[in-house]
Formats: C-alpha cells, structure tokens, sequence
C-alpha cells in the first residue's frame, strides 16, 4: 500500500461494523421515505429524504477517510451512489483530502475548502459577484444560497480543468454521470416524484444543512491547530456523524464517527486548548450571532499572503501539535 495521504491514517483499520449499518439504513430510509412515506404525505417525504442527504454525505465523509473499511475502491462502491446529485464522490474525495493538510488550512490557492480569497484577487472580482459572496458569508446566506454557489463554482472549475486536459477529472464526472442514471430512475419511477422536485427539494435541503456545519469550521490563526472549530452539543451531531467537534475529527482522522465524542469527552481542557478556545456551545449560536452578519471578511488576513500556490508537500499524516493562537 501506497503512503497515507494527508487526512488518512497509516495503519490498517478494523472493519467498521456502525458505519455499515449507518450506511444500510441510509439507504433503506432513502427508499422507504421516497416509496411509502411519499404517497401518503409529501412534505414528510421530502423533509425525511432531506435528512437522508445530509446523512449520506457525512457517510461519504466517512468513507473518504477510509471508514467503514481501509479499501477506498469498496467504501467509494459502499457510498458512491450520488443521492445528493451535486458532486462526484471521487472529486470529494481528492479536494477533501487536500483540505486536511492542515499546515494550509485557509490558504485560498491550497485549501480547495476554504470561503477566503486573496486579497488582490478579490479587489478585482466585479461588484455583483462580490456582494453575492458577502451574503453567502452570512449564516442565512449560506443555508439558502450556498448550495447553489458552490455547486455551480465547483462544476465551473472542474469544466475548465477537464478543457485544459485533465483525465483524472474527466473520468470523475464521467462516473458521477453515469451512477446518476440509478438514482433518477429511481426517483422518477420508483417514487414517482419529479426530478425537478427531488433537485430543488431534497437535494437542495440536504446539502444546505450540511452547510450549517461547515459554515465556519475554520479561520485564519497562525497556529494550524487554531484554525478549526468545536462546536460542543447540537441535536445536528449524529446527522453530522458528529464532525461538529471538528478539531477532534483534523487532529484524529483515523478515529471513526462513533468514537469522536468519547474521545472528547475524555479530554475536553486538550481540545479547548489546541484550538485555542475556538468553541461554540451550539449550532444555535452560530445562527444567532451571523444570522444576516457576515462571521469575518472574505479577503485572507494573512499578511505577505504569496499570490501563486505555495510547492505541495507529499499526501502525509501530519500530527497537529499544541501551541498559542
């Protein structure tokens, strides 16, 4: 086996027996909330198969970090099937993996995650473009037109990318292209629901509350172990296989869902410390605070901030070490 990349853990890891199940009744409520659940009440349907998006996409999380098994060729199979429409798990997978070099976290040119900007780059972008990137700096922004920015920017990227000649790429979008072909036939025939409405209802719902976690999992702190959140409780946590408590999840990606509260719990005073106090008890106060407030600036507030990327280290675990923010 190749090195672990960045956000993998080098040792092989014991099958998984929760995240099997998550993952099978992930698809079982998918099925059952879209068949029975939907020809008796629609809006039920929808707000459940909603839920099942989000939980799908905290088990493509998971399975990108190798869990529920160290195969990534078995757990892309186990959680492939793109129920959340908008993007190739495969490209996930790379982007995500490339987030976890910690080193980098916020960087714009590094961090393919981040919401920065350079600042040059910003002082350039049109007017229209930057006042809709401030409101989708705003916790409401973000819930209701996030998913829209972020799908079409990614898609728009990644379309350059494959004109430019990027195969890896390609093939990614030519796989998510084809496992659609299921999950349409599927909502279209199975559940009898139009596609439109799947589109806009369930898929749009699903990722915008996966958007409620990540609207300010970091920030910019000289110190990488700084720049990640804990929020603390929230009745979201499973929903999110508890990746609220963030900076457990960065620090440990090797540790599956089920254990991130235990180890929490078993050192609350190390994690308040690493991350220099960047904690929210809730996800309720994160809403109350930047409801219609913009958290911070998009431009990055690193001084000297190079305006071409920085060389790219190897794909390495790399431990993340206590210190002053």
């Amino acid at each position: 086996m190749s090195p672990a990349p960045a956000g993998h853990s080098a040792r092989q890891r014991e099958v998984e027996w929760p995240t099997f199940l998550a993952i099978a009744s992930c698809y079982g409520v998918w099925i059952l909330a879209g068949t029975f659940l939907y020809g008796t009440s629609h809006l039920l349907s929808l707000a459940v198969l909603a839920l099942v998006v989000a939980f799908h996409s905290s088990l493509q999380h998971e399975a990108l970090h190798r869990h529920p098994t160290s195969s990534d060729r078995l757990n892309e199979i186990l959680v492939g099937l793109p129920v959340g429409l908008f993007y190739p798990f495969r490209r996930y997978r790379t982007t995500h993996l490339d987030h976890h070099r910690d080193e980098l976290l916020t960087d714009p040119d590094e961090d393919p995650e981040t919401y920065y900007h350079h600042p040059a780059r910003w002082a350039r972008l049109p007017r229209a473009r930057r006042w809709l990137l401030e409101a989708n700096n705003t916790f409401l922004g973000r819930v209701i037109l996030g998913p829209l920015i972020g799908s079409v920017s990614f898609f728009l990227s990644d379309m350059r990318r494959i004109a430019a000649g990027d195969r890896v790429i390609l093939v990614a979008w030519v796989i998510h292209a084809l496992s659609l072909v299921p999950v349409v036939w599927v909502v279209t025939r199975v559940f009898g629901m139009p596609f439109w409405l799947y589109l806009f209802g369930p898929a749009y719902a699903g990722t915008a509350l996966i958007g409620i976690r990540s609207y300010c999992e970091h920030r910019w702190a000289e110190q990488p172990s700084c720049r990640t959140i804990l929020v603390q409780h929230s009745v979201l946590s499973f929903l999110f296989l508890y990746n609220n408590l963030h900076i457990v999840h960065h620090s440990r990606p090797g540790i599956p869902w089920y254990r991130l509260p235990r180890t929490y719990r078993a050192d609350r005073a190390y994690w308040h410390a690493l991350n220099g106090g960047y904690v929210y008890r809730g996800y309720w106060e994160i809403a109350w605070r930047y409801l219609l407030r913009r958290k911070e600036p998009l431009p990055h507030p690193a001084p000297h901030l190079p305006l071409v990327p920085v060389p790219r280290p190897p794909h390495a675990a790399q431990p993340m070490e206590n210190g002053s923010c």
